[in-house]
């Protein structure tokens, strides 16, 4: 169903109550949307009292001295992400809002259930791909859905991973529908990155404004790495008793560098390229100053098709020549498994349902967005017909690139998205355009407090017999008015997430 978002706006500034903070006085309730921090009376919600009072009795001079020093706290941290386009590339400081989105401990259990259901369901599909393919041979996917998709690995068929695991890190985007749920827009299971910036979000607000955190009892999210190295060690190697991991990344030029030492450091663990590691005999070692050392887990951030040329791209020099025979032969971890990709494209996507259904009996906790595939004949044939009511993505894009939302298209460039989508079918799935809730944010160049759409990241680890799912994440901010895109690339910033305790 397509939901419209009606534009009457309703200026809280015309509200006795709201006179006293003048850096909400320009807050414009949209009627239509779920506004996390006011209800539909335009009233302040109980939880967010407090803050809202804190924040109020800042004037507008003080308020962008506090934002200058988060922004400044990041920069000093090094906190930057890569943005790519147009021939260049650019190194900017992640934005980063002051105001946080609170979570009460009910909505947050049952997130979490959700999230972890869905962990577990995709855990269990990828062992049945890769083995028995009984979803597949009972009609309940289509067989050509798997064979067509560019993540699935042949060369993993049969493979039993450390600990029957895949999926051990999970990033599930989620989002505040006006109807008051929550649905799930997209499931990342490859290399799902932002949890970081997580954590930096609560070290730079406790910086700025340490005294809203005497005000509220909220769950900690420092613990995230110590529990990613226990789930990492879950899966260690048979044999090993006391396992040595590392963080693999590309090197300083990815997009998330940054988060990838801050994982390496947060977990006591090296950060290693691709030419740090050598395979002798089976066995993976990292070069060290006092003589080789053997490898037994590697928390991988580059694709697959690069982590050994030997078996894949022949040409990449970032991964490690002979890894892969080295991970199949069981002496060596790789998170997430080679091959996990085939469950993160968006088209499997429109399968969660039956997919929770079929390996956990179970009815699923959170709702999916209902999709399109643009593959099957009927889909198809609804999605050229209604190009300017559907957000079209291409299911094996990441950060927000080739989206396309049909109500922001002139003529023209809805023709020219038909064609391409006649064209590759097989690569683009359509949604309603959904009411992303809005929330509380300062816009520097207005010097006030403005509505702007957000989501939710999730972040769930799994290991054998454990799993844990980080008690906040990342909620992430379309900075440009009307904007429904959030992520950094495309102009996003993000919000510290509290959850609070029961």
């Amino acid at each position: 169903m397509l939901i419209k978002i009606n534009t009457l706006l309703v200026y809280i500034s015309n509200m006795n109550s709201y006179t006293d903070h003048p850096i909400f006085s320009s807050y414009a309730y949209q009627q239509g949307t779920f506004d996390e921090v006011f209800d539909k009376d335009y009233k302040v919600k109980p939880v967010y009292q407090t803050l809202f009072d804190i924040y109020g009795a800042h004037s507008i001079p003080d308020f962008s001295i506090l934002n200058e020093k988060a922004k400044t706290s990041f920069f000093n941290q090094g906190i930057t992400f890569q943005v790519y386009g147009n021939n260049q590339t650019k190194e900017k400081i992640f934005p980063f809002d002051l105001f946080p989105r609170i979570i009460d401990h009910k909505e947050w259990d049952h997130i979490e259930k959700g999230v972890l259901q869905r962990s577990k369901a995709l855990n269990l599909f990828l062992w049945d791909l890769y083995h028995d393919k009984k979803i597949i041979k009972q009609g309940i996917v289509p067989e050509e859905l798997i064979n067509s998709s560019a993540n699935y690995l042949k060369e993993m068929e049969g493979f039993n991973p450390p600990g029957g695991i895949y999926n051990h890190i999970s990033g599930t985007d989620l989002i505040k529908h006006a109807d008051g749920n929550y649905y799930v827009l997209e499931d990342n299971i490859r290399c799902p990155s932002g949890v970081s910036y997580v954590v930096c979000n609560r070290t730079a607000l406790k910086r700025a404004l340490f005294g809203v955190f005497d005000k509220y009892q909220i769950q900690s999210v420092t613990d995230y790495s110590q529990n990613l190295l226990e789930i990492l060690e879950t899966v260690k190697p048979k044999g090993v008793d006391n396992p040595t991991s590392v963080v693999l990344t590309p090197g300083v030029f990815n997009s998330a560098y940054y988060e990838h030492s801050y994982l390496a450091k947060g977990m006591g663990v090296e950060l290693v390229e691709g030419r740090d590691l050598f395979v002798e005999k089976g066995f993976v070692y990292m070069k060290t100053i006092n003589g080789p050392k053997r490898v037994d887990i590697i928390y991988k951030r580059i694709d697959d098709a690069f982590i050994d040329p030997k078996s894949f791209n022949k040409d990449s020099v970032l991964g490690v020549p002979g890894l892969f025979k080295a991970y199949l032969r069981g002496n060596v971890c790789l998170v997430n498994a080679p091959g996990t990709g085939v469950a993160d494209d968006k088209a499997v996507y429109t399968y969660m349902p039956e997919i929770i259904k079929y390996y956990l009996n179970e009815e699923p906790i959170l709702n999916n967005v209902h999709t399109y595939h643009c593959s099957r004949p009927d889909d198809l044939k609804f999605v050229l017909e209604n190009v300017h009511k559907l957000v079209i993505k291409p299911v094996d894009e990441a950060g927000g690139y080739g989206i396309s939302i049909g109500n922001k298209l002139t003529l023209e460039e809805i023709a020219k998205v038909k064609e391409v989508i006649k064209k590759h079918p097989r690569k683009y799935i359509a949604q309603p355009i959904m009411s992303l809730s809005v929330h509380a944010t300062y816009i520097e160049g207005e010097q006030s407090f403005e509505p702007r759409h957000v989501d939710l990241r999730t972040y769930t680890l799994l290991g054998k017999d454990k799993s844990f799912t980080l008690k906040g994440g990342l909620t992430r901010v379309a900075l440009q008015k009307g904007n429904l895109i959030v992520n950094s690339s495309q102009g996003g910033g993000s919000k510290d997430t509290w959850v609070l305790k029961k």
